[in-house]
């Protein structure tokens, strides 16, 4: 089964920051290589919009079938509104609210995100579930990058 993952602008970003381009890159490569599908909504396209070349050139050199268009359609927005309302985050970030809604309603097998204020925090994280929960859209895995990649060489070592 591959795995469809929510990837928001945070991610394709990292691939041009020395703090978290590794990840950022391992993941993009586990989508070329048929490892798991990135899930995009409108809201990555517009931030990609203004992002350098350099960030630009990562999401276009993936191919088409590593990448799944998220729609915004009115669910997403009335999640997205429910978690505003539960003060989850405020109307300033409303698009990190965004980010999270469209993997809940894509039902994503996870958000991954770098952004460890509006979306990868624990209590975030929480209040963001306690929302899907009351929406009909149970929980959602939300991670950071780290989380993601793997080495499958290393994978199955035994400590020694």
């Amino acid at each position: 089964m591959t795995l469809r993952i929510y990837v928001d602008t945070s991610v394709i970003g990292g691939c041009a920051d020395d703090e978290f381009a590794e990840e950022s890159r391992q993941l993009l490569d586990m989508a070329r290589n048929g490892n798991v599908i990135l899930l995009v909504s409108d809201v990555v396209v517009r931030e990609l919009t203004d992002a350098p070349q350099s960030v630009l050139r990562h999401f276009q050199s993936l191919p088409e079938s590593a990448v799944e268009a998220v729609p915004l359609s009115e669910d997403v927005l009335r999640l997205r509104d429910a978690y505003l309302s539960a003060e989850v985050v405020s109307r300033k970030w409303m698009d990190d609210a965004t980010h999270v809604a469209a993997a809940a309603v894509a039902k994503a097998d996870a958000v991954v995100s770098w952004n460890f204020k509006h979306i990868v925090r624990l209590d975030k994280i929480k209040a963001y579930n306690e929302v899907n929960d009351k929406m009909g859209y149970g929980v959602l895995t939300i991670l950071s990058p780290k989380e993601v990649v793997y080495d499958d060489a290393n994978e199955n070592q035994q400590d020694v």
